[in-house]
């Protein structure tokens, strides 16, 4: 349930920004810490138990994408970025640093809190109930949120996970751009594939034997993916 326990930590070093972003989700009746750098915000992070982070990617001293791959180092908390224009470079490069959601400035305050809603149920709803699946060397406990790789387990974060659960969910079936968009992050990013196509490459660093020629999630062209059994 989403409510007054969710802390949002936001890093953003314009203070009139962080300032219309605090009171937007303050209304929503959210608990908001702010950060005005790179460095204070990771020194923030440690103590601050935040459900969720939103990182802006411009920042005086350590940029933005330095502060997701920090925080990507020791947790899996959603992370949205915010790049000051829907620039490929900036967007590509947020999703490949770890970040599970951006948006672009200007952006209306709903459609901020619908991002970190949408975000916030994912992490709350309960895993899917199915039994372990079993791709020879590739192992998925969806119950326990474990991926087994030749016996060592390796750490996904959870829209990883929540992505290959669903590509495992039906082996060999092909899925769309847009039907992983709806599946994984929710109704209303329909249009954007490149949060499939990042994170994608990102699952494929992690469970491939060579990420350049995939043995398990495959793509094919011109449809979308699948899991190859």
């Amino acid at each position: 349930m989403l409510g007054v326990s969710t802390k949002v930590l936001v890093v953003e070093d314009d203070e009139r920004i962080r300032t219309a972003v605090r009171l937007a989700l303050e209304n929503e009746g959210w608990e908001v810490v702010e950060a005005r750098s790179g460095e204070e915000s990771l020194q923030i992070f440690e103590g601050a138990n935040a459900d969720i982070v939103l990182i802006d990617i411009m920042l005086p001293g350590i940029d933005g994408f330095e502060v997701c791959r920090s925080i990507r180092r020791v947790s899996d908390v959603p992370v949205v970025m915010v790049t000051a224009r829907d620039d490929t470079h900036d967007v590509v490069a947020g999703l490949e640093a770890g970040a599970d959601d951006y948006l672009t400035k200007p952006f209306a305050p709903k459609e901020l809190s619908a991002r970190i809603r949408a975000l916030l149920r994912r992490v709350r709803l309960p895993t899917p109930e199915l039994s372990k699946l079993d791709f020879g060397d590739l192992k998925i406990l969806p119950d326990q949120g474990q991926v087994i790789i030749n016996d060592q387990t390796m750490h996904l974060t959870r829209t990883e996970f929540q992505l290959l659960v669903e590509l495992a969910s039906s082996p060999g079936r092909v899925f769309s751009r847009d039907e992983l968009l709806e599946r994984v992050w929710g109704q209303g990013y329909f249009g954007d594939g490149r949060l499939v196509d990042v994170h994608i490459r990102r699952l494929r660093k992690k469970i491939e034997p060579e990420d350049s020629k995939p043995r398990y999630v495959i793509t094919v062209r011109g449809f979308g993916y699948k899991l190859q059994g």
